[in-house]
């Protein structure tokens, strides 16, 4: 605030005399007359002149007394300026420079004449006063009669200027001659400028001349010749004289009564007062400067009142630096958004990790944000934490009603999880589904699924996980998803952190992690996952959070008892010293000092008191837990037992749980709420509870003996499980098996083991039904810890679903090692081979998940023996023969209508048998592909005998996918079976065979008949099938086959495939499945070089590979099809950019890696097409190998004349363009030109514009190659065209060159 007059002020018009004509008068102005002195004014002069009849030598002295001060002040203190000491008018006087402004005497009469002024205004008003006490007592001077009348106010240069215009009881304390380091003495010295300023500053905040009638002038008093306090300066005197003590500071801001307290009352032995004037003014200009709500507090509060100290947790200090990181961080993921950001926030227990997270909700809630928070627990269920946190989220926007406010954010979600009854994510977050379900969303229904969970459903879970989050952050509403204490999260979810991470379509999203780097060391799993993030790119912002700084202690300190800082000074040193600056500790250290009566609320002084040397003394513990645990003791018995059953409860409780435990009147009623006012508990809604901190409740627990803990567990656990109907116990269940289980070992008797077991067991089985896998396997294998050999006859049902279902939970988290011990038991003691089929599945696909295909392989083969499927060991040819009979003799004559309406299989065995046949399937095709397809014709020769199930269809579509391959070449026959197994899919509702079955119809049936551009769509949709039933494999497969044949086959535009690329290779990176991210690389890398990007696409993933060292490496692993792939994309790109000897070499090269007869993509089908190109240029060169390269070009002819009697649409414009360079080199000019023209017209039409340019460009070197310049140019402009549209910017150089070349020798128009 600029302060530009006195009237702004509030100081009224300048103190000038009132005399006519006073630039040119003479005449001393008589301003004010005492009983011994009257001042006078002439001009910018003043005189002090004594009046007495006779004045004495004493009066003389005075006035020399006080030359003498003002000329031992500095000249920059706010003092009267002595020029002389004189007469005036034969009178003893001295003069002095006339000092402008008002006094704060007439200042207070004119406030109480009704004139308004601020606080912010009387603060200033109140700096400058203390500043200019402060330069007197830091010149040496004390000033001893700090009045109204002597103290003048004026502005200056926007702010306050405080003038102290009566020298006369001031007295030199320190100067060269009398130096004094005493500070007691200092300290005695200015006690009365000290007490004075108090009742002034209470008089200049009040707006009173004087709060009691008596004032600041009664305080200025006699000091004896040795400049001690008079009589009047006796503390006595100031309490009598000022009458009643609670009217000092009353109705004024806390933190200025407490000022005002400090200055005027006597310091006692607990009492801390003002050591300087400067101390008072710093205070003041940090009220001025920062006038908050906890410095501008004017009532008591309740807790105030009765002395309870006003603490709570969500209290923020000293963290500027990391603060301005994270909103950094913040603004990058709401502007750019581009990226998921993510930063981890390390730091010791109870260092405010938390509360610096916190920070940022304001930011993000101007921003329209969402803010997602999720604590993990040491002792809780840490694979539910996700979960909770977003079911709680979508309960809060449930909660608050906000209409359409989230609409378009329902509409995104939905399109991106959909909201079948299928669908995992809603089973497990049921407050979004009745989110979606409460609009106008139509919601699509869907069969649900038979099968078990499994390791697909646990891929499905982290995926959808993903789509969930990327639907819900978008630039109008990004999103912050705060995951506490990570140091105890489980492996699916720091899994789903990376794949977030990877993510390629979440966008607008931070992440932040907390974590304990006291509990976390390079080895712990949660610095391996975050290397793995680092090495896919993303990078992780690191901030560390360490104590608080001694200042920042005493900032809190202030802020808490609403006390001036320099009144906590002398107690945040000790604090600090104590506590080591963790604010956790600082709070509840300051919680046992207010319990103790070493820090208290004083009524009569309106303050915060505290016994600075008792505090001193206390002897704390080095850790907050072992301190809070000591406090506690202090506790009454009813209170420290309600403290140990609520830690036993987890960190979240209901109070009805609560009431359940505690047994008739062991905890007090109000056990809660004294909780609430401890600090131990926050309320979360109605009759719901969180520890305040885990640091709490691990001291609550620690009141528990170590020796005891087991059967206090127990005994809680057997009473909530005694309290609770079998109405509650799906709310209950958890709280009982979880306290049961930590008390497990002092169970002695059978029953209530079995018991206990079966509670485990439903445990177990409730935590894979949320898909909380690591829970489910901790609580079955506990049941399973209960029995002993004997419960294979006692209790046979209960001992074999315990083990059925901890073979699955331990399959879906990936531990094989202990499954594979876990599994002996069952196939040992199994009553029946029924009974041990879940077992041998989970086993099966442990091993195909191990990679050990061929013990997966021999296992399926041995089971399925004892299905009554006998699967031949070796595979001859007359063994191939028979199973191909028997398959065509069943389908002989069957339509496609019979083949539909074939009944459901139901026999049991059969169900089985095909199981293991599926699981066998994928593993033969890896490592025995002789025996992949006799288990085809089983499967389908099962499935006509027996019936169908979900995994017939598969196998159809499989049968046709052998029909189209070699030797066999039927291409009616393998699209009639693609058409049967994609109807009877779609009879059956086997949804989650989509993506497997359309990888072979559509990637290997279909593109021998139908256009290719058709089968996009199809893949895209069996992606999101994939990503939805948890066959992730197949769904990125379906991905590869997609980009594939948008590349060879249909010519997409190169820059648009690219990205897409780019973001499947990442989603397959993602999900850790190396040969499809590979593949997605290679393509990509093809794409770059036809733009001529000099990027390689390697470098994102892997610093070290390229593709040169992974052609390598793949050699020497014998991986052919990956070589293939190589030397096939290497060629492509050669041939493309006319380098034919390079592309020559990679067709030799490409000859080393043979294709089978399984099945080939659009790519291998493009490729002989290449080939042939490839070997009719080398056979025009007429050199040795004429023969040989002109026999790859009629390979390939009598190859594309054969496939284009089944489409036309994708073959024609290849063979037309085989036949124009087969005529070319037989120099048949007339045929090689029509059939030039009629592959361009061909490509054109069937919008092949790649190939439409390359017939193009072929058809200009021929006509180039026949003189006829002008034609050739008009086929290179259309060449050039074509390859801008498909975007290969190479070849766009390359023809231009060609063009610039050949238009000197053009004639006319082109």
């Amino acid at each position: 605030m600029v302060i530009s007059s006195f009237d702004s002020l509030g100081l009224g018009p300048s103190r000038s005399p009132d005399i006519p004509g006073v630039a040119s008068s003479n005449i001393p102005q008589l301003i004010h007359q005492g009983n011994n002195t009257a001042i006078y004014r002439l001009h910018d002069t003043g005189f002090k002149v004594i009046i007495a009849p006779n004045p004495s030598e004493e009066h003389v002295l005075k006035l020399l007394h006080e030359q003498n001060i003002s000329s031992f002040l500095p000249w920059s203190c706010r003092s009267r300026k002595v020029t002389d000491v004189t007469s005036f008018n034969r009178k003893p006087a001295l003069s002095f420079k006339w000092v402008s402004g008002i006094t704060l005497k007439e200042w207070l009469q004119k406030v109480q004449v009704g004139h308004h002024l601020g606080l912010n205004v009387r603060i200033r008003a109140a700096m400058a006063i203390a500043k200019t006490v402060s330069d007197f007592h830091e010149g040496g001077v004390t000033y001893n009669c700090l009045t109204p009348s002597n103290i003048v106010l004026a502005p200056v240069e926007g702010e306050y200027v405080a003038t102290l215009i009566d020298l006369s009881s001031a007295l030199i304390f320190r100067d060269d001659n009398r130096v004094n380091t005493d500070p007691a003495f200092d300290k005695n010295m200015k006690e009365i400028d000290m007490k004075s300023l108090g009742l002034v500053l209470n008089q200049l905040f009040r707006g009173e001349e004087s709060a009691t009638g008596e004032g600041a002038d009664q305080v200025t008093s006699n000091r004896n010749d040795d400049g001690s306090v008079g009589a009047q300066g006796d503390p006595d005197y100031f309490r009598r004289k000022r009458g009643k003590q609670h009217t000092l500071g009353e109705g004024l801001p806390l933190y200025l009564s407490s000022m005002i307290s400090a200055l005027v009352d006597p310091p006692t032995a607990s009492e801390i007062c003002y050591e300087s004037a400067k101390d008072v003014f710093l205070d003041l200009k940090i009220m001025a400067e920062n006038p908050n709500d906890s410095l501008m507090k004017t009532e008591l509060d309740e807790s105030t009142v009765k002395g309870r100290l006003p603490l709570h947790g969500d209290m923020f200090y000293g963290r500027q630096v990391q603060m301005s990181m994270l909103l950094h961080l913040f603004q990058s993921s709401v502007v750019l958004g581009n990226q998921p950001l993510m930063a981890t926030i390390s730091g010791y227990p109870g260092t405010g990790k938390s509360t610096l997270v916190n920070q940022i909700k304001k930011p993000l809630l101007d921003l329209n944000g969402c803010f997602i928070e999720g604590k993990f627990d040491k002792a809780a269920r840490p694979d539910t934490v996700l979960a909770s946190a977003l079911n709680y989220f979508f309960g809060s926007i449930l909660e608050s009603n906000t209409g359409n406010t989230h609409l378009s954010m329902k509409w995104r979600i939905h399109d991106a999880i959909g909201s079948g009854s299928n669908n995992v994510l809603l089973e497990i977050l049921p407050n979004l589904q009745k989110w979606i379900a409460a609009g106008s969303i139509a919601t699509e229904t869907a069969t649900p699924s038979s099968s078990r969970k499994g390791i697909g459903s646990s891929h499905r879970l982290k995926f959808m996980f993903c789509k969930l989050i990327g639907a819900i952050a978008c630039r109008a509403h990004p999103l912050i998803l705060f995951l506490d204490d990570l140091q105890w999260a489980d492996e699916m979810t720091l899994d789903i952190i990376r794949m977030m991470m990877t993510d390629p379509d979440i966008r607008h999203f931070l992440l932040l992690g907390c974590y304990r780097d006291n509990e976390v060391n390079m080895s712990h799993p949660l610095m391996t996952k975050f290397d793995a993030i680092r090495e896919q790119g993303i990078s992780i912002v690191t901030i560390n959070i360490g104590p608080i700084e001694k200042e920042c202690v005493n900032t809190l300190l202030s802020e808490i008892l609403c006390l001036p800082p320099s009144l906590c000074r002398p107690m945040s040193t000790v604090v600090h010293s104590k506590t080591g600056g963790i604010i956790l500790f600082i709070l509840r250290f300051l919680a046992s000092l207010n319990d103790e009566g070493d820090l208290w609320f004083s009524m009569s002084s309106r303050r915060w008191m505290y016994n600075l040397e008792e505090i001193r003394l206390k002897e704390i513990h080095d850790d907050v837990v072992s301190h809070m645990t000591q406090h506690m003791k202090n506790l009454s018995k009813k209170m420290r037992m309600g403290l140990k059953v609520a830690a036993c409860l987890g960190p979240k409780f209901n109070a009805k749980v609560l009431d359940k435990a505690k047994k008739d009147d062991e905890i007090e009623d109000t056990f809660l709420k004294s909780c609430v006012e401890f600090g131990f508990l926050q309320t979360l809604g109605t009759d719901k509870y969180v520890w305040a901190h885990d640091q709490i409740q691990q001291a609550a627990y620690e009141l528990i003996p170590l020796t005891k803990r087991e059967s206090f567990h127990l005994l809680l656990g057997s009473r909530l499980f005694i309290t609770t109907s079998p109405s509650e116990m799906e709310h209950m269940l958890f709280f009982i098996v979880d306290n049961m289980n930590r008390g497990s070992k002092l169970i002695d008797d059978l029953d209530q083991k079995y018991e206990v077991s079966q509670l485990n067991l439903e445990a177990g089985e409730k935590a894979l039904s949320a898909s909380a896998f690591e829970s489910a396997a901790k609580y079955l294998l506990a049941g399973l810890s209960l029995l002993g050999p004997e419960s294979w006859e006692m209790n046979y049902n209960l001992t074999i679903r315990l083990y059925d279902a901890a073979s699955e939970a331990l399959f879906v988290t990936g531990d094989f090692s202990r499954l594979s011990v876990l599994i002996e038991k069952p196939l040992a003691k199994a009553r029946s081979f029924e009974d041990k089929l879940n077992i041998f599945n989970n086993l099966v696909r442990a091993l195909a998940a191990s990679t050990k295909f061929e013990d997966g392989i021999e296992k399926c083969v041995t089971i399925l023996s004892q299905l009554g499927e006998v699967i031949p060991s070796e595979i001859t040819a007359d063994v191939y023969i028979d199973e191909i009979a028997q398959v065509k003799a069943l389908l002989h004559g069957k339509s496609r209508q019979e083949l539909l309406s074939l009944p459901r299989m139901f026999d049991k065995q059969k169900l089985a048998a095909m199981q293991f046949l599926n699981h066998a399937l994928t593993m033969t095709y890896i490592a025995k592909p002789l025996l992949n397809p006799i288990l085809v014709f089983r499967m389908v020769k099962i499935s006509i005998e027996h019936g169908v199930c979900n995994v017939s269809a598969f196998a159809f579509a499989c049968y046709g996918g052998w029909l189209v391959s070699e030797p066999s070449c039927d291409i009616e026959g393998g699209h009639r079976m693609g058409r049967v197994a994609t109807e009877m899919m779609k009879r059956l509702g086997a949804v989650e065979m989509t993506p497997r079955l359309y990888v072979t119809v559509y990637g290997f049936i279909n593109i021998w008949k139908e256009p290719w551009q058709a089968a996009l769509n199809k893949h895209m949709e069996a992606y999101e099938s994939g990503t939805t039933t948890g066959d992730i494999e197949f769904a990125l497969t379906n991905l590869y086959l997609h980009a594939n044949t948008s590349i060879y086959g249909c010519g997409e535009n190169l820059a648009i495939s690219s990205q897409n690329i780019q973001a499947y290779a990442k989603r397959a990176y993602q999900h850790n499945q190396r040969t499809l991210w590979v593949t997605f690389v290679i393509l990509q890398q093809l794409t770059l070089d036809l733009m001529g990007i000099e990027q390689k696409a390697f470098h994102p993933f892997s610093n070290g590979m390229t593709e040169e060292t992974c052609f390598e490496r793949c050699s020497s692993n014998n991986e052919v099809s990956m070589c293939r792939l190589i030397c096939c994309k290497k060629k492509y790109v050669a041939f493309f950019k006319g380098d034919l000897d390079v592309a020559a070499n990679m067709y030799e090269l490409a000859l080393s890696f043979p294709s089978g007869s399984t099945g080939r993509l659009v790519s291998a089908l493009v490729n002989p097409f290449i080939d042939g190109l490839i070997g009719f240029f080398f056979a025009r060169k007429h050199g040795e190998n004429e023969q040989k390269w002109t026999n790859v070009g009629l390979d390939a002819i009598r190859s594309l004349r054969k496939w284009v009697d089944s489409s036309t649409w994708n073959f024609s414009n290849k063979l037309y363009l085989l036949e124009a360079e087969f005529y070319y080199l037989r120099e048949d000019d007339e045929r090689a030109l029509v059939c030039y023209n009629a592959s361009i017209r061909a490509a054109r039409e069937h919008k092949f514009v790649h190939e439409e340019g390359l017939a193009e460009e072929k058809s200009a070197t021929y006509l180039l190659h026949k003189g006829k310049h002008n034609e050739a140019m008009g086929h290179f402009m259309n060449a050039k065209r074509c390859y801008d549209v498909w975007g290969a910017h190479t070849l766009v150089e390359r023809v231009d060159k060609a063009i610039a070349i050949l238009m000197p020798l053009c004639t006319g128009a082109c």
